[in-house]
């Protein structure tokens, strides 16, 4: 079977079944009380140099990282950033991707750096949570709320254009003391919800129409993924409730009362 069949998920959960990896279900791990996530961005994959700035990638490079340490309830406490560059890199490029990192305001403690033919990041992000909710605890009558609007990723994708990811360490920390899932929402809100049907055991209904959507983005844009706001299921919130857990599994996405579909987004797979 090739990667493309089984896809990124159907991947990790081989790795599982086979026992080559553990508990990686989850949107960071925990190895003795630290809150450990990595995330990369390869050029022509996850980014074009022609529609983002070496300072905005260097944002976003640290900005998906701590999006998972969010969706942990954890405070970041560092950055090791492992870079892959072309040895006629513009050097002050690279410093401004630099300067992009630190405006997200935690320091860059260790990494590496080795050429390559094109760009690619490697970010760790290391973080502290009182408590990590994970994906597998949400039950039924639980509410599923989101933390800010969702559809601007893709909605800047078809301008040739990206959107610096919001950073919700706050939100996530509050979330976490009651939450029973969470994740961040970074291959779409179906896929998403998904997880954690899955891991949860539980149905998630999800109503569109409650769901804020950012300026210019559509509903079809909330299937493109990347908008790194985060996807909870609480007893009770403030936040936007979306929509619900049910006994069942699966996802039922509704629009104007009717069954929908949305796109999600699989390394692999892409579309699916």
């Amino acid at each position: 079977m090739r990667l493309s069949e089984l896809g990124e998920h159907g991947f990790l959960g081989e790795l599982e079944r086979r026992g080559l990896a553990q508990a990686i279900e989850h949107d960071a791990a925990v190895v003795d009380g630290l809150v450990v996530t990595q995330d990369a961005l390869v050029e022509g994959v996850h980014f074009r140099l022609d529609w983002i700035s070496f300072r905005d990638l260097g944002f976003r490079a640290a900005a998906v990282n701590i999006s998972d340490l969010s969706a942990s309830g954890a405070t970041p406490s560092a950055l090791v950033v492992t870079l892959a560059a072309p040895p006629d890199t513009d050097v002050g490029d690279l410093y401004e991707l630099y300067r992009g990192i630190a405006e997200t305001g935690v320091p860059v403690v260790g990494g590496d750096t080795t050429k390559s033919a094109s760009l690619s990041l490697s970010v760790t992000a290391l973080g502290r949570s009182d408590r990590v909710p994970g994906r597998a605890g949400a039950r039924p009558g639980d509410h599923l709320v989101v933390t800010g609007p969702l559809g601007a990723a893709g909605a800047a994708f078809r301008e040739g254009r990206y959107v610096r990811p919001p950073i919700r360490t706050e939100e996530g920390r509050s979330l976490a003391r009651s939450a029973h899932a969470m994740l961040d929402i970074s291959d779409g809100i179906a896929q998403d919800a998904a997880h954690i049907a899955l891991r949860s055991g539980v149905r998630c209904t999800i109503d569109l129409d409650r769901v804020p959507i950012a300026e210019g983005a559509t509903p079809d844009d909330l299937g493109f993924g990347e908008d790194f706001e985060l996807l909870a299921a609480v007893p009770e919130s403030d936040f936007h409730v979306v929509g619900r857990c049910e006994a069942g599994e699966g996802v039922e996405l509704l629009r104007n009362g009717e069954p929908y579909s949305l796109a999600g987004w699989d390394h692999f797979k892409e579309a699916t």
